[in-house]
């Protein structure tokens, strides 16, 4: 396997790539930010000032051209990963991409197709298949500690947009991939493959509790037509249900939460933490019968430095993974593949809700690898 000294990264999208994505390449020692690109030309100089970024640019053509950019990653918002993808691709640059994948499966197919004829490595920002107490979890269940599972239960109940007055803004329409199903059901899909194996099929029911939100500029109500709560059901392909509860207006919600109910016992993991969704995750356990426990976390899969911010040090797993698979010359798990199915996985959940019955899921060329 062939190491290059490091792999300069260029940061598309500004948001969570200053609070996240720009950190966590800087944390690494075999990645640099050489680049920053935002549409404003004043914030893309001051915010690569700031970090200390050689080369900011407003045009992602200017950007693609520089020879010091190795690879991009795209953290924007949805509507803009698929556009924005197709260039950094067919520039020949490393890919990673942050979720929801693209606005449609169609989209995010078209992107892994065109990353295997480029030759290039993907990647895609599913972080808590990097988390201690998820590993764990992903360890125990191999292990067979529920054994045969007859239920799983996930709550993702958190008070982010319950106040009607927070801002209209992109996130508010359906059409530019806004939504709690895009925000968190994308991750959802993507660790229920990970942990509990393919889905058969779904029914989903999803509504919008704040119709209208106002614009910052004028306060003029806008119409909100994304969701913010979705109820759905899945069925498993070795016949498990799998009930999944997403709101992101529930004042007071519980958290983030995944219950595994088997034949030989119990397990969950869950963290009441409303401001970080990555820290304050407790794993706990109970053989058939017994009463619950905390687990203890093993030291080999707690992270080497802890952060502020939670959401880093699941990211800086998630880059060291693509960088191996550079090193490698394949795109390793989680890559676009894992893209795909979460994005196919989405549609069919508005399909069910629009149609309002069970669909089948049938991935296209067979299943992602796990």
């Amino acid at each position: 396997m062939k190491k290059s000294k490091a792999i300069r990264v260029a940061v598309i999208g500004t948001g969570f790539g200053q609070k996240v994505q720009i950190p966590g390449f800087q944390e690494g020692d075999r990645t640099q930010v050489v680049a920053v690109y935002h549409r404003d030309l004043a914030k893309a100089e001051a915010i690569a000032s700031t970090h200390s970024i050689p080369h900011h640019c407003d045009n992602l053509t200017d950007l693609l051209a520089l020879p010091e950019v190795d690879a991009v990653s795209i953290c924007t918002p949805p509507f803009l990963h698929y556009e924005m993808g197709k260039e950094v691709l067919k520039a020949g640059k490393h890919l990673l991409l942050e979720k929801p994948t693209t606005l449609n499966v169609a989209e995010a197919q078209e992107l892994e197709q065109l990353a295997i004829q480029q030759g290039v490595v993907t990647g895609m920002d599913f972080e808590f298949r990097f988390v201690p107490a998820w590993m764990r979890l992903a360890e125990l269940l191999q292990e067979g500690y529920v054994g045969k599972k007859r239920l799983i239960k996930i709550d993702w109940l958190v008070s982010s947009r319950a106040d009607a007055t927070r801002p209209w803004n992109w996130y508010a329409r359906k059409d530019k991939g806004g939504g709690a199903l895009g925000a968190v059901g994308s991750h959802a899909f993507d660790y229920i493959k990970w942990l509990f194996g393919d889905i058969k099929s779904l029914s989903a029911r999803l509504s919008t509790a704040i119709s209208e939100r106002p614009v910052p500029e004028t306060g003029e109500m806008q119409p909100v037509d994304a969701d913010d709560t979705c109820l759905i059901t899945l069925e498993l392909a070795d016949g498990t249900p799998c009930q999944i509860c997403i709101s992101s207006v529930t004042y007071q919600g519980r958290g983030h939460f995944v219950e595994v109910y088997g034949e030989e016992g119990t397990l969950i993991l869950g963290s009441d933490n409303q401001k970080d969704y990555v820290h304050g995750f407790h794993l706990w356990g109970a053989p058939a019968g017994k009463p619950l426990n905390e687990l203890e976390i093993p030291h080999r899969l707690r992270f080497a430095r802890e952060f502020a911010d939670g959401r880093i040090a699941p990211f800086i797993r998630v880059v060291e993974r693509w960088i191996e698979g550079i090193d490698r010359g394949e795109s390793l798990t989680p890559s676009l593949n894992e893209g795909v199915y979460s994005q196919l996985l989405m549609d069919l959940t508005h399909q069910s809700h629009r149609e309002g019955r069970w669909v089948d899921v049938e991935f296209p060329n067979n299943n992602p690898s796990c």
